[in-house]
């Protein structure tokens, strides 16, 4: 069996479907949220500069108020912490306007 988060000819493989929040949908997810490291973070020297990922929403709607989430300073964060991740909102396009 291969985890999830594994892919196979591009596509997300699911091993445990009944564990999502959500049930799996091979609804087009055209938006997106890349998810980056700033310059001065210094995960980048572990993960490389380049790093980052991307999650698909269904919606507009949804991916904005997933960002809403990933985005807000959390109440377990202390005083003096400053986020070093960059979100960036993204579109497939094609997806998005029923072309693929």
């Amino acid at each position: 069996m291969t985890p999830v988060g594994w892919y196979h000819a591009g596509m997300p493989i699911i091993q445990a479907a009944h564990n999502l929040r959500k049930p799996h949908t091979e609804e087009p997810c055209p938006y997106g949220i890349r998810i980056s490291l700033k310059t001065n973070d210094p995960f980048r020297k572990l993960l490389g500069p380049d790093w980052h990922r991307v999650h698909w929403y269904r919606t507009a709607d949804d991916r904005d108020e997933a960002l809403l989430e990933m985005a807000r300073r959390h109440e377990y964060s202390r005083p003096l912490d400053a986020p070093t991740l960059e979100f960036t909102k993204v579109e497939n396009l094609a997806a998005s306007r029923g072309l693929s």
